[in-house]
């Protein structure tokens, strides 16, 4: 290829680059970044999820989930508990104030998403979508 800019890898991290670019500024403006978003909606559908769990939905290693998860518990968002059959395990679900922020993030979200949409006219974003997930499948 006489154009290394001119490939899917390159154009499909630049694309991943600048969603998470616009994702940090707007959750910022709430006080939340994109993984700590990432956790408290993997909760919203998944409660008492454990660490392992929340590392592996976010795309980080368990050592930077254990820092996110502390940050999300100091600011109120999560509780954790023992889990009732795994003593070293702890179970991590949504408190009210987490539902709150996640729901305003949500909207952030949301409009990132829609501007995804947008911008892939004339394609059908499912069908983009079915794409990607084949490309991330393929590299498996």
């Amino acid at each position: 290829m006489d154009d290394p800019y001119a490939t899917i890898g390159f154009a499909l991290k630049l694309a991943q680059q600048a969603l998470r670019t616009h994702m940090d500024a707007g959750l910022q403006r709430i006080g939340l970044t994109t993984p700590q978003y990432a956790v408290l909606n993997f909760l919203k559908a998944e409660p008492g999820a454990s660490n392992a769990e929340l590392a592996r939905r976010s795309f980080v290693t368990p050592q930077t989930m254990q820092g996110i998860v502390v940050a999300l518990e100091r600011s109120g968002f999560i509780v954790r508990a023992p889990h009732p059959e795994h003593g070293r395990v702890q179970t991590t679900e949504l408190t009210e104030r987490g539902r709150e922020i996640l729901a305003a993030a949500s909207g952030i979200v949301s409009e990132a998403e829609a501007r995804l949409r947008a911008a892939s006219a004339p394609l059908d974003p499912g069908t983009l979508t079915e794409a990607l997930l084949r490309l991330a499948e393929a590299l498996r």
